[in-house]
């Protein structure tokens, strides 16, 4: 990882500094696909690079025909793949914006995971598309022991991932987000399972933030005290132990890993912890990301405000 010095402004792309992805992501605006296909074909046996750029590549290609011509003309894994990310996005979008063809929609971004999986039995990233779509149906599957409250969710799908690639970033992610108030979940239920999923994980795995992303999704600006949670010795203690643990290993990423930074940066800052902080936030360079600042109002001035709380330089106020 490179993620480069801070020279005055943030960069707010996606691809941060994985510099063939941001390359691909200009010819994919303008309607090409031969280079996401090295793009995506690269990444083979990489289940977090996979991930990460098929997800970009998605957030570009959903709004044209790109993904459908690339698929028609070019029937392979990768082109699959980006079709069952784009179909998915399509899907989520429709239905959270209560489209009438969010159905529709969601059918064929089912259809289009399957396909994916098919041509790719050991790629878990169509499986881990298909999971982001679990929250539109809520499936049910009782909870292994271990949670308190027991929480049913899409426990098979989830188990499924997971023996392809036990530590899966993205999956974690999702599975947790199933269980956010706003998704059909509970406060609880997404504490509970954020524990469990993070205490599971190795010591060094950026997957030891979960519990902290949950403490972010139920932030409540109306609760006394509420910036203050922070500062409690659990959380206070959980974000140093993944400074401590999981910073060092950042530097041998090939992309910055810009979200799971801006978590631990935010966490450090709000437990008054500004000399932990300022090295992650050294560590992302210019690379920034709306969660989790914008949890808190506007993510440019709360990230400056981190920033200039741990001494740092930010952009001029324009």
């Amino acid at each position: 990882m490179a993620a480069g010095l801070f020279e005055g402004h943030y960069v707010w792309h996606p691809a941060a500094d994985d510099r063939t992805l941001a390359s691909v992501c200009v010819d994919v605006r303008a309607g090409r696909h031969v280079s996401a296909r090295d793009c995506l074909a690269e990444t083979r046996g990489d289940h977090a690079l996979r991930a990460h750029r098929s997800l970009v590549l998605a957030s570009e290609a959903a709004d044209s025909d790109l993904a459908e011509r690339w698929l028609a003309e070019d029937p392979s894994p990768e082109a699959a793949l980006l079709w069952a990310r784009v179909a998915v996005l399509r899907a989520l979008r429709a239905s959270d914006a209560r489209d009438d063809r969010a159905e529709a929609l969601e059918r064929i971004a089912l259809s289009a995971c399957e396909r994916a999986s098919a041509m790719d039995p050991a790629d878990p990233t169509p499986w881990v598309a298909k999971l982001a779509m679990a929250r539109l149906h809520r499936p049910r599957d009782p909870a292994p022991h271990g949670l308190l409250t027991a929480p049913p969710g899409p426990w098979r799908l989830f188990a499924h991932i997971l023996s392809l690639a036990p530590w899966h970033r993205e999956a974690h992610h999702r599975f947790l987000a199933f269980f956010f108030t706003r998704h059909g979940g509970s406060v609880n239920a997404a504490w509970d399972v954020a524990a469990f999923l993070g205490q599971r994980a190795p010591a060094d795995s950026a997957l030891r933030l979960l519990p902290l992303v949950a403490l972010v999704e139920s932030y409540n600006p109306a609760q006394l005290l509420a910036d203050r949670v922070w500062e409690q010795p659990q959380w206070r203690s959980t974000s140093l132990a993944v400074y401590h643990n999981w910073l060092p290993t950042v530097s041998g990423y090939r992309f910055t890993p810009v979200l799971d930074l801006a978590y631990l940066a935010h966490a450090l800052v709000m437990a008054r912890r500004e000399f932990e902080a300022r090295a992650v936030l050294t560590a992302m360079g210019p690379y920034a990301s709306r969660m989790p600042w914008c949890a808190f109002g506007d993510p440019v001035e709360q990230l400056s405000r981190a920033r200039r709380a741990c001494g740092l330089p930010v952009p001029p106020s324009p």
